[in-house]
């Protein structure tokens, strides 16, 4: 008992003091690789002492807050606190600095954890130490610059990776230039274009910096990412509030981090997704169904006939494909999800029937779906206009895509109907699986419908992840290797949502391109060995790079339509030349498997590393693939064994002989894309 009460006091009065008014204050707050150092003023900066120490931007105030009336002068430091920590999250250290403005005290909670060493944690609660009230408009917090170190004409000074989603469909990651500014609000940026991933990285050529929240559900928040000039890149984590404090009242901000990493963004996505697993988001085990190869009859489009998807289910049988998807067409219309009686007169029975023949042919069915969305004058919106979301002013939210309404993801009756319809299609139909599409499921607009009872409208957005929840477990209650896919339509994703999908999907890459820089986000947010779906081949550059999907570890797939001519004007008829590439890529698939490889994220720099390279494990061999227009020149194979090893380009049998690890050289020319085994001797 002894110890115990000695331990609560170091771990409550560890280190405590307060600095004479006229001493002057430079506080470092450490972890393992990372250093916030704070002057009097309570301006900050971030240091990385992983090997290096690197001072990443100038000071700055990283915590600011906007009032009415508004606050004008710095923080004055006057206290330190330093104490012993144990949370879910782990063992550390907590730093408290408390600052004083003549109408606010400050109080910064800066947490350190032994098992995120790059990372720390923040939190600040203001209190209104005046007469009279305060309006609280907004607050930021790890509001840092990372300086540039190295730059020329021919490269540029920083690459990002950006989490808000947008109708444009812009790349995830990109570089930056001077100018540049996207605010990625995860909220609703169109009428149905919003949500995504809490952390934005800004990272250059020797070191990085990411900034995020640390909420376990989705929050109102923006990541801005801004450069303001060729010397510096901004980031942070902002929110609107639009409270009054009352004289002694306080108010706390999010939980929110920054950490600093050497490499691209892929490091701290993963850091990001082991920390808040022990916040209680967690993945299941992936079903081995996710990594089967997929055709989908999405080829014929709306337009299709049962008898084209039976007659090309059976190439896609001999071809060696696992899956095959009927796509959007089935229905009568969004939000009803009746069969249409010109494709299914019997109803229930003939989709049942074509499901049944798709089992006949060894592969295992796949159906499209939009939940969520209801077009204008359905039954359903007839019988039960309760169940619609309605904006503030009362009307409904459009959905453009679907030129439909939104249903309210946190209303219980739209639960209740949305797992009848999964338990219809997968137990009286008998799917083994859905493929969720549209750019509306990232995130759904503040719900200000009154029947429904919300505490507040932002309920709709907060509890989308349960919407998800509720679909996959009612899926996988009637087939326990039921897969789930969700495509949000090009649109970053949100990571709430993730641990209720069995794999992720390029969804409608614009290039060969997007393809891998969404399997390096997915598998960094998702687990390195998750499933990602590369999505049509068609797709990609060229409509036949299947070495962009293979070469990263992801599930491959086609639409092709078939027999020739089955769909007038079909540009993606599967000729006998086309018939060959596509039989070729999927043996090779079949035979390496890399979808299930472990992929290594951290080897590679995605925006600095040329050419571009990606590497997976697999057993005893590494699986390496680079991508240039056209290189000539040294590849290097990192994250050997120091040992020797034999490598060949797999794709097209050349043997390039032996090389010797922890890291190996070789000099070659390629063109688009070189796809390397190195197995060891």
């Amino acid at each position: 008992m002894f110890q115990k009460a000695v331990f609560a006091f170091i771990a409550c009065c560890l280190f405590q003091f307060s600095f004479p008014a006229d001493q002057p204050k430079l506080v470092q707050l450490a972890g393992k690789d990372i250093r916030i150092e704070y002057d009097q003023n309570l301006r900050s900066r971030v240091v990385a002492t992983q090997g290096k120490v690197t001072p990443l931007g100038p000071w700055s105030e990283a915590e600011q807050i906007e009032t009415s009336p508004r606050i004008d002068g710095p923080f004055k430091l006057q206290n330190q606190t330093k104490q012993l920590l144990r949370d879910e999250i782990g063992a550390g250290t907590r730093h408290i600095l408390i600052g004083r403005h003549q109408s606010l005290e400050k109080r910064i909670t800066i947490d350190f954890y032994a098992d995120f060493p790059a990372m720390a944690v923040t939190r600040v609660l203001y209190r209104n130490v005046s007469n009279q009230p305060l309006e609280v408009k907004t607050w930021v917090n790890d509001r840092y610059s990372i300086e540039a170190a190295y730059h020329t004409a021919a490269a540029p000074a920083f690459w990002s990776y950006q989490p808000g989603s947008y109708e444009s469909r812009p790349d995830w990651v990109l570089p930056l230039k001077p100018g540049f500014a996207q605010d990625n609000y995860l909220g609703m940026n169109a009428t149905d274009y919003g949500g995504g991933t809490p952390v934005s990285v800004v990272w250059r050529r020797d070191v990085g910096i990411a900034v995020g929240h640390l909420s376990p559900t989705p929050k109102l928040v923006s990541l801005p990412i801004s450069v303001p000039d060729a010397r510096q890149a901004l980031v942070g984590v902002k929110s609107k509030v639009g409270r009054v404090l009352k004289p002694g009242e306080t108010f706390e901000t999010l939980r929110t981090f920054v950490s600093v990493q050497k490499g691209d963004f892929f490091r701290p996505l993963s850091q990001y997704r082991r920390l808040m697993a022990r916040l209680g988001v967690r993945f299941d085990s992936p079903s081995p169904a996710a990594y089967e190869s997929i055709w989908c009859a999405w080829g014929f489009e709306r337009d299709f006939t049962v008898t084209q998807i039976l007659e090309a289910v059976p190439k896609a049988a001999e071809l060696g494909y696992g899956w095959a998807v009927l796509d959007d067409g089935w229905q009568t219309s969004e939000g009803d999800w009746k069969l249409d009686p010109a494709k299914f007169p019997k109803g229930d029975a003939d989709m049942a029937a074509l499901v049944d023949k798709i089992h006949r042919r060894g592969l295992k069915a796949r159906l499209w779906w939009a939940p969520l969305a209801v077009d204008p004058g359905t039954d359903l919106i007839q019988a039960h206009p309760d169940y619609l979301l309605l904006n503030q002013n009362g009307s409904r939210q459009s959905i453009s895509w679907w030129d439909a309404y939104y249903l309210c993801p946190a209303y219980p009756p739209v639960l209740e109907y949305t797992k009848a319809l999964v338990e219809r299609f997968v137990r009286t139909w008998g799917y083994d699986g859905l493929k969720i599409d549209g750019q509306h499921l990232n995130a759904a607009p503040p719900c200000h419908n009154s029947a429904h009872g919300h505490l507040y409208p932002e309920e709709s957005f907060e509890k989308m992840p349960e919407f998800f929840k509720a679909i996959y477990d009612t899926a996988r209650a009637v087939k326990p290797n039921a897969v789930l896919e969700v495509c949000p339509c090009g649109t970053g994703y949100s990571f709430f949502a993730m641990p209720f999908m069995s794999h992720g999907v390029a969804s409608d890459p614009t290039s060969s391109w997007q393809i891998r820089l969404k399997g390096k986000t997915l598998k960094a947010l998702m687990g390195p060995e998750a499933p990602y779906f590369g999505d049509h081949v068609e797709l990609s550059d060229g409509g036949e790079d299947f070495a962009s999907s293979f070469g990263i570890g992801a599930v491959i797939g086609t639409k092709f339509t078939w027999p020739l001519g089955a769909e007038k004007g079909s540009k993606i008829d599967l000729s006998r030349e086309r018939e060959a590439v596509w039989k070729k890529w999927l043996d090779l698939y079949k035979q390496k498997m890399l979808s299930n490889g472990t992929y290594l994220g951290e080897l590679y720099d995605i925006g600095f590393d040329r050419p571009e390279a990606h590497a997976i494990r697999k057993g005893r061999a590494m699986y390496y693939a680079f991508y240039d227009k056209a290189w000539k020149g040294v590849l290097t194979l990192r994250g050997l064994e120091a040992r020797q090893y034999r490598v060949v380009d797999y794709v097209n049998g050349v043997d390039y002989g032996a090389v010797k690890g922890p890291e190996a050289r070789l000099n070659i020319d390629f063109q688009k894309s070189l796809l390397l085994e190195v197995r060891p001797e």
